[in-house]
């Protein structure tokens, strides 16, 4: 079900709606406003996509923050990546500045696929006279009331899910499809890394995670490594990012005699994952950005479904 809002709070809320595609025409102009983290920001691909599939004539730009902005510029479905500050809430100044931005761009239609205050907040501030998001449960905090089109969902995965944010504009039956940039300078990186280290085929394994409560042990990744090269003679790559995780990289290279990436980028490490012959890891970033990329992946999860993300 698709419900409207007419006020900012607590207004009514109406029944359903009709198509709004029907008024929208050949050249409406979109913000998505999907700000973090990693993960999410990738399984939100598919939606800008299809935005530009159903309105190859939209203005289309993309609201985040700048961990994931690095990955998404050159996104070929995305006309503007406009980077927001992470504590743009915090100051008046910072606010008043966003707002001038985002109003500038005389947006028609905002889809809100976080479901945060920060988020559905920017959308608000757009003047967009559409701001479609989910419904409560699905979104929290202020975002049931700042955004005036509400979704309740139907579907499990994540992807599934921000899709049907489509439903008020007339898509019903979005297809899933990613398409991460590959700029010539990650290319060129990985290249060079591939010949420095003389790389055949070759697994990636990530031992970080966003939560610790998702992480494996760096032990017996080892002990992975080792398995891989001993029994299917495939040598393993071993991906990171941060001090925390250089460690447990470090550790796992050194006690499996696998290869110690170095620092990447968000699109040198999507390069490195296209080059890889399967991808192991937590249910965090790199491993969705490796299935984005069409990487075979092994992935654990805990305290999160595999159906859901």
């Amino acid at each position: 079900m698709i419900r409207w809002q007419n006020n900012l709070v607590g207004g009514p809320v109406g029944g359903t709606v009709g198509n709004l595609g029907d008024r929208l025409g050949n050249e409406p102009r979109f913000l998505i406003t999907r700000l973090s983290a990693i993960g999410d920001c990738i399984h939100t691909v598919p939606l800008a996509m299809e935005l530009r599939r159903a309105y190859p004539q939209a203005f289309i730009a993309w609201a985040t923050q700048s961990a994931a902005a690095h990955l998404l510029h050159g996104l070929p479905c995305v006309d503007e990546i406009i980077t927001i500050d992470r504590n743009w809430l915090a100051r008046f100044r910072s606010i008043r500045e966003t707002r001038s931005k985002l109003r500038s761009r005389q947006f028609d239609v905002c889809f809100d696929p976080q479901g945060l205050t920060k988020s559905s907040g920017l959308a608000w501030l757009s003047s967009a006279k559409v701001r479609i998001g989910f419904d409560r449960g699905q979104s929290r905090e202020l975002a049931p009331w700042l955004n005036n089109y509400r979704v309740s969902p139907r579907k499990n995965h994540v992807v599934d899910r921000y899709l049907e944010l489509l439903r008020p504009i007339g898509i019903s039956n979005p297809q899933v499809t990613f398409e991460i940039p590959q700029p010539l300078q990650a290319i060129q990186q990985v290249d060079r890394f591939i010949e420095r280290a003389q790389l055949g085929a070759f697994a990636l394994i990530n031992p970080g995670a966003g939560w610790d409560s998702k992480l494996w042990p760096a032990e017996r990744y080892a002990q992975l490594a080792n398995r891989l090269r001993d029994e299917l003679g495939v040598p393993s790559v071993i991906v990171w990012s941060g001090d925390r995780e250089r460690e447990w990289a470090e550790m796992i290279a050194e006690r499996s005699s696998s290869t110690l990436a170095p620092s990447t980028t968000l699109p040198e490490l999507a390069e490195l994952c296209r080059r890889g012959s399967f991808f192991v890891g937590s249910d965090t970033g790199p491993a969705h950005l490796a299935a984005a990329v069409g990487t075979p992946c092994v992935a654990m999860y805990g305290p999160t479904s595999p159906e859901v993300c």
